[in-house]
C-alpha cells in the first residue's frame, strides 16, 4: 500500500496561466506514484495584479503552507529579490521558475534550462554541438542558450529581429561561458550562417497556432541538420514537419515542456518523475486540446 499520509500543495504564478498544462502534468504523475499532490494556477490576469505583487504572493502561499510554486511570465526576474537563496545556475541565468517553500524561506530555481537540456539528450541524443544556430534570443531563448552552452555547444550563432537584443544576450553568455564563441546575428545572416551549423534551436512564437508559419526559409535546411522547437501549441509545428520532411532529425517543443516540469516535479516532491510517461501524458493533454479546437473550429 502506498503511503499517502503527507502531501503535497503547489501553484503556478503568471500571466495567463489558467490553461497551462503543468498542473494536470504534476497531478498524474504524483497519482501514478500514490502522492497526494494538488496544483493550482494563480493567475495574475484574473487577480487583476501586477506582476510586482510576486513577492505579496509568495509571502501569502508560505503563510498558506505551499511547498512551492513555478513562475511564469512575467515575473522570472522580479521575483528574485524576494527569495531566501537562489541555485547557481538560476542565478547566472538572472531567472527563476521554481522556488521552493522551506522552513519560511524561498529557494529559487530554473528548470528551464535543465528541461531543454534533459529534451536534448533524450530526444536528440547523436546531435552534433560544434556550432548551433538558435532563432530567437528572448526570455525563453536566454535558457535554451545557456543550455545549449552548457551541453557543449563550441560555438552558438545568436539571430534575433533585435540586434541590440540578440549583441546584449551574446556579450552576457560569453562572460558565463568564456571558452565557448557566440556571436549575435540579424535573419539576413541565416544564408551565410546555416552552411556551417550542425543544428537549428527555434525560440520565436512563430509557429505558434496564433503566429502559425516558418521561423526562417526552409531552403536552408539541409538533411544533415538537426532541428529543435520549443513551441507546442501545436505540437507539431511547420517547421517540425517540413523539417522532418527534408530527412532532418528533429526535437518538438513538448519534450522541453515535460522537462522543465519533471525536474520541477523533483523539487517538490523529492521523487523522480517518469519522463517517458509524463511525455505520454503530455501528448494525450495536446492531442485532447487541438481535437477540441477542430470541433470548435467547424
Amino acid at each position: 500500500m502506498s503511503n499517502r499520509a503527507e502531501s503535497v500543495l503547489v501553484g503556478l504564478i503568471g500571466e495567463g496561466v489558467m490553461p497551462s498544462l503543468t498542473p494536470p502534468m504534476h497531478e498524474r504523475e504524483a497519482d501514478v506514484q500514490g502522492l497526494r499532490l494538488l496544483y493550482r494556477p494563480i493567475d495574475l490576469l484574473d487577480l487583476a495584479l501586477p506582476a510586482t505583487a510576486v513577492g505579496d504572493l509568495l509571502t501569502a502561499a508560505g503563510r498558506m503552507g505551499f511547498n512551492g510554486l513555478n513562475i511564469t511570465h512575467p515575473c522570472k526576474q522580479l521575483v528574485l529579490q524576494h527569495l531566501d537563496e537562489v541555485s547557481d545556475d538560476a542565478d547566472r541565468l538572472g531567472a527563476v521558475n521554481t522556488v521552493l517553500i522551506r522552513d519560511g524561506r524561498f529557494i529559487g530555481h530554473n528548470t528551464d534550462f535543465s528541461g531543454f537540456g534533459s529534451a536534448l539528450t533524450d530526444g536528440l541524443p547523436a546531435a552534433k554541438l560544434d556550432r548551433v544556430v538558435q532563432l530567437g534570443a528572448g526570455g525563453a531563448g536566454s535558457a535554451v542558450a545557456y543550455a545549449l552552452l552548457k551541453a557543449g555547444v563550441k560555438h552558438l550563432d545568436l539571430v534575433d529581429m533585435d540586434a541590440n537584443r540578440a549583441a546584449e544576450r551574446a556579450t552576457e553568455l560569453s562572460g558565463l561561458f568564456p571558452v565557448a564563441n557566440v556571436t549575435a546575428h540579424t535573419p539576413a545572416d541565416l544564408k551565410n550562417i546555416m552552411p556551417l551549423a550542425d543544428g537549428l534551436v527555434h525560440c520565436t512564437p512563430i509557429g505558434m497556432a496564433a503566429h502559425p508559419g516558418l521561423p526562417l526559409d526552409i531552403e536552408l535546411l539541409e538533411p544533415r541538420h538537426w532541428v529543435a522547437d520549443i513551441v507546442y501549441r501545436p505540437i507539431e509545428t511547420q517547421l517540425v514537419r517540413e523539417a522532418r520532411a527534408k530527412g532532418c532529425d528533429v526535437l518538438d517543443g513538448g519534450r522541453m515542456a515535460v522537462g522543465q516540469a519533471a525536474d520541477a516535479f523533483k523539487l517538490f516532491t523529492g521523487k523522480d518523475a517518469d519522463r517517458d510517461r509524463m511525455r505520454e501524458h503530455f501528448l494525450e493533454l495536446i492531442a485532447t486540446e487541438e481535437s477540441a479546437l477542430v470541433k470548435a473550429a467547424h
